[in-house]
């Protein structure tokens, strides 16, 4: 007998997991930098090189999970995840942990959409998948917002590499877990896979990427970062061409023609870009500017996470009376409000300045996390719920790493910017010159072995160039947050439409109605393992 209840705590705690490992290296960032001697590209480079290969091989994984089996892809993942783990804790060298980092991008992108595939076929009925999405979303925001503290803890206390070992006993104890309670569900009229496709999205992601992420360091005007945008959006082009020609898309385009699908899936993607960049700069400005330690950095944007816990869950209470759109809007509009106080930091400003920014962005990201993915799952057929999960994953990751690379490139330039003008007359090995441009944190150890006025001067003009550079960023991310807003006052609908009848109803087109006297499901009965989409 299946007990969705438990399965969903199975999910949820593997989620966790892997949305968790999105944040919980920012406040080991400066701990590379010492212990690697990582520059600010390698950094984000580690952050990213899981994201990206997670974003890229999400639809992938769905349609796998559909074809033969999401319980056994969700295994799977958590095999590769652990196994990716350990050997990141163990890297010697930035390449090394970049290369382990790819292994558990590809573990994740196993698990995320396993997740909410299985979730959405053990809660069949309407209000209480309502419920389970809402815990699931919360569980991912819990998870980006609540590294840092976990990553931080971890740090006062052991070597860096703890941050990821600290993942290879749960995922065996997931694996344990999942084999006894969480049943299988498949698309019994899956499609063939799209090999194609997989390797298009994969270098059309890395292409982009990589442009951004070098830009910095080679000027967004150099031959190779051009070549590698404009490579990047090309091939991304030409992806989606042949997503639309493909007799088996991996991607299923017409879902974009859904207003609720397609501007619920822009307002997560903007959400996370804004969440995870935030994160990525505050993270460092915490700890180099303002000088705290790992686990005092993690502490302190614990408020971020506090607030979320609470505000997710209760999101869907809050739909039912006033509508998605308001719901998602109003969390969008204290996500911008709250990057623009971000920008508004000195180098005079210390952590209080910064608190109530923090609750605007926790309680923001709580108010439009839940609602986006409850209004995206539910435009997707059941039966193909691992591949609406896949999309809608991707998004969440591609956002993420776009954000980490934009904001963390826009903050790169600005400090390299401002500082190189600083050090044109002054004469230094190369590879002090490449430490002081290369991050604020090396900028410190160099400025740590000068004699005191030369090094205090050094010291402050980083510390400067770097908060100019964390303001520019946090308005970059506001900007894209309020047009991600505008997109939702404009298209998102504030109550679902009835679903069509069949099989092949949406998941919870019902979400938002207000609830009638009496109705009949469409999807058939109450809750139960691998309903609607396909038997064990």
């Amino acid at each position: 007998m299946v007990r969705p209840w438990a399965v969903l705590a199975v999910l949820c705690v593997s989620l966790l997991l892997v949305s968790l490992d999105n944040t919980v290296l920012n406040v080991a960032l400066p701990t590379l930098v010492r212990d690697l001697h990582a520059t600010e590209s390698e950094l984000q480079w580690i952050v990213d090189a899981y994201s990206l290969v997670f974003a890229g091989l999400l639809l992938v994984a769905g349609s796998l999970g559909d074809r033969f089996g999401r319980r056994g892809v969700f295994l799977v993942g958590l095999l590769l995840f652990g196994s990716g783990s350990a050997l990141s804790a163990f890297s010697g060298t930035p390449s090394h942990l970049i290369a382990a980092r790819v292994v558990m991008g590809v573990g994740s992108a196993a698990i995320m959409p396993s997740t909410l595939s299985i979730l959405t076929n053990v809660f069949v009925d309407d209000d209480r998948r309502a419920r389970a999405i809402a815990i699931w979303s919360g569980t991912t925001g819990l998870g980006i917002a609540v590294g840092p503290i976990v990553g931080g803890w971890l740090l006062a206390h052991y070597w860096w590499g703890s941050v990821f070992l600290i993942n290879v006993p749960i995922a065996a104890a997931g694996i344990a877990a999942t084999a006894i309670l969480v049943p299988t569900s498949r698309d019994p009229a899956a499609r063939p896979l799209d090999p194609l496709g997989a390797v298009g999205s994969l270098a059309g992601l890395g292409l982009l990427l990589w442009g951004v992420i070098d830009a910095p360091q080679r000027t967004w005007t150099a031959p190779a970062v051009l070549t590698a945008l404009t490579g990047g959006a090309a091939v991304l082009a030409l992806f989606a061409v042949h997503e639309a020609r493909a007799r088996a898309p991996m991607l299923r385009l017409r879902l974009f023609a859904s207003r609720r699908f397609s501007s619920a899936m822009a307002s997560m993607l903007l959400v996370i870009f804004a969440l995870m960049g935030s994160l990525f700069v505050l993270t460092q400005y915490l700890q180099f500017s303002l000088g705290y330690s790992a686990f005092q950095t993690g502490l302190r944007v614990g408020p971020i996470a506090a607030v979320l816990l609470v505000v997710a869950p209760s999101s869907a209470l809050l739909v039912r009376r006033v509508g998605t759109k308001a719901v998602v809007f109003a969390g969008m509009s204290a996500i911008v409000a709250g990057l623009v106080l971000l920008s508004r930091t000195t180098t005079a400003g210390g952590y209080l300045d910064a608190l109530p920014a923090l609750l605007l962005v926790g309680t923001g990201t709580g108010l439009a996390f839940a609602p986006s993915t409850e209004s995206v799952m539910g435009a997707v057929p059941r039966n193909e719920a691992g591949v609406g999960a896949a999309t809608n994953s991707t998004s969440l990751q591609v956002g993420g790493a776009l954000g980490v690379a934009v904001m963390g490139s826009v903050l790169g330039t600005r400090y390299e910017g401002r500082l190189r003008p600083l050090l044109a007359g002054h004469a230094m090995p190369p590879a002090i010159h490449h430490a002081v441009l290369g991050s604020l944190g090396g900028a410190l150890q160099v400025a740590a072995q000068l004699p005191a006025s030369l090094g205090d001067a050094l010291a402050g003009a980083a510390r400067s160039a770097f908060v100019s550079g964390l303001g520019l960023a946090m308005l970059v991310g506001a900007g894209a947050v309020a047009a991600g807003a505008a997109v939702v006052l404009a298209l998102l609908p504030s109550r679902a439409t009835p679903p069509p009848e069949g099989d092949a109803a949406p998941l919870g087109a019902r979400e938002d109605r207000p609830p009638r006297p009496t109705s009949s499901s469409s999807d058939g009965g109450g809750e139960g393992g691998g309903g609607g989409g396909g038997g064990p």
